[in-house]
Protein backbone atom coordinates (compact mmCIF):
# COMPACT_ATOMS: atom_id res chain seq x y z
CA UNK A 1 0.00 0.00 0.00
CA UNK A 2 2.56 2.35 1.13
CA UNK A 3 4.95 1.33 -2.20
CA UNK A 4 2.16 2.30 -4.36
CA UNK A 5 1.16 5.74 -2.34
CA UNK A 6 4.59 6.56 -3.28
CA UNK A 7 4.76 5.53 -6.95
CA UNK A 8 1.80 7.63 -7.70
CA UNK A 9 3.19 10.70 -5.94
CA UNK A 10 6.49 9.97 -8.14
CA UNK A 11 4.52 9.85 -10.80
CA UNK A 12 2.43 12.45 -10.33
CA UNK A 13 5.21 14.68 -9.93
CA UNK A 14 7.07 13.85 -12.31
CA UNK A 15 3.94 14.37 -14.74
CA UNK A 16 3.63 18.15 -13.20
CA UNK A 17 7.27 18.95 -13.81
CA UNK A 18 7.16 17.94 -17.76
CA UNK A 19 4.51 20.27 -17.83
CA UNK A 20 5.85 23.19 -16.19
CA UNK A 21 9.15 22.61 -18.76
CA UNK A 22 6.97 22.29 -21.70
CA UNK A 23 4.21 24.95 -20.62
CA UNK A 24 5.24 27.22 -18.25
CA UNK A 25 2.52 29.25 -18.19
CA UNK A 26 -1.01 28.67 -16.93
CA UNK A 27 -4.05 30.87 -17.55
CA UNK A 28 -4.91 33.20 -14.87
CA UNK A 29 -7.73 31.29 -12.14
CA UNK A 30 -8.94 35.35 -11.31
CA UNK A 31 -9.54 36.34 -14.61
CA UNK A 32 -9.84 32.68 -16.41
CA UNK A 33 -7.14 34.38 -18.79
CA UNK A 34 -9.30 37.28 -20.22
CA UNK A 35 -6.62 39.49 -18.78
CA UNK A 36 -9.69 41.70 -16.65
CA UNK A 37 -12.52 40.76 -14.44
CA UNK A 38 -16.19 41.31 -16.07
CA UNK A 39 -18.52 43.61 -14.47
CA UNK A 40 -21.75 43.17 -15.00
CA UNK A 41 -23.95 46.30 -15.04
CA UNK A 42 -27.74 46.89 -13.37
CA UNK A 43 -28.93 45.53 -16.44
CA UNK A 44 -27.27 42.27 -16.31
CA UNK A 45 -24.75 43.33 -19.62
CA UNK A 46 -21.33 42.14 -18.86
CA UNK A 47 -18.40 45.12 -19.62
CA UNK A 48 -15.00 45.17 -18.86
CA UNK A 49 -13.07 46.36 -15.75
CA UNK A 50 -9.72 47.32 -15.13
CA UNK A 51 -6.78 44.99 -15.90
CA UNK A 52 -6.37 41.91 -13.84
CA UNK A 53 -4.70 42.36 -10.91
CA UNK A 54 -3.09 39.21 -10.46
CA UNK A 55 -1.76 38.72 -14.38
CA UNK A 56 -1.36 42.30 -15.09
CA UNK A 57 -3.42 41.73 -18.22
CA UNK A 58 -1.36 39.33 -19.31
CA UNK A 59 -4.28 36.60 -18.59
CA UNK A 60 -1.38 33.88 -18.35
CA UNK A 61 0.42 33.03 -15.36
CA UNK A 62 3.81 31.63 -14.38
CA UNK A 63 3.65 28.02 -12.63
CA UNK A 64 4.21 27.62 -9.44
CA UNK A 65 6.26 24.62 -10.28
CA UNK A 66 8.71 26.77 -12.88
CA UNK A 67 8.62 29.68 -9.99
CA UNK A 68 10.60 27.28 -8.07
CA UNK A 69 12.72 25.81 -10.74
CA UNK A 70 13.92 29.33 -11.57
CA UNK A 71 14.19 30.52 -7.87
CA UNK A 72 16.34 27.29 -7.21
CA UNK A 73 18.36 27.98 -10.42
CA UNK A 74 19.12 31.27 -9.35
CA UNK A 75 20.07 30.18 -6.05
CA UNK A 76 22.31 27.53 -7.42
CA UNK A 77 24.24 29.92 -9.62
CA UNK A 78 24.68 32.24 -6.83
CA UNK A 79 25.95 29.89 -5.13
CA UNK A 80 28.47 28.67 -7.67
CA UNK A 81 30.71 31.71 -8.14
Amino acid sequence: MLAASTLLLLATLAGYTLLCAASPFGTCRTCQGLGYKLKVDRKGHPKRAKPCRRCKGQGKRLRLGRRLANYSRVVHQAGAR
